[in-house]
């Protein structure tokens, strides 16, 4: 058991190392200040046709959706938010993760996987989300690129 989860640890890694902001071209995505990439861990493959929205915590407390996409068939979403729209504050991204996991076939435990996190905290960044999806459970991790000025 032990020795599978660390397989399982370690292959996730390496999936996760590619979601790199690069755009399909093989350039720098240096015009999308935030990027988002799902990998689905049941079938070793990018999650296409995943839909969610961007939100951002305003002043008081309140949640204003200020973007919505739905990842292609490399399971990435470019071109989500505008610079000038991104700007510094507390971000929700929640992926539709019932919906994907009802289209495989499959129950899935959580209605949606969400990530919240602070933007520009430490000046103006590019953020790439990853997601590691199965039905019962997710993970996350991000690259955070400090951009020229």
């Amino acid at each position: 058991m032990h020795k599978s989860t660390v397989c399982v640890f370690l292959a996730s890694a390496l999936l996760l190392c590619n979601a790199a902001p690069v755009d399909p071209h093989g350039g720098s995505d240096a015009k999308c200040p935030l990027m988002v990439k799902i990998l689905d861990a049941v079938k070793g493959a990018p999650a296409g046709s995943v839909a969610l929205k961007v939100s951002r915590r305003g002043a008081n407390g309140e949640w204003t959706q200020v973007a919505n996409g739905q990842t292609d068939p490399t399971g990435e979403v470019h071109e989500l938010i505008t610079e000038q729209d991104f700007t510094a504050g507390v971000y929700r991204v929640e992926f539709d993760t019932k919906t994907y996991w009802k289209g495989e076939g499959r129950t899935p435990f959580h209605e949606v996987a969400e990530v919240v996190f602070e933007a520009h905290a430490e000046g103006h960044r590019h953020y790439t989300l990853a997601l590691l999806l199965s039905p019962f459970s997710y993970t996350t991790t991000a690259v955070v690129v400090k951009t020229h000025d």
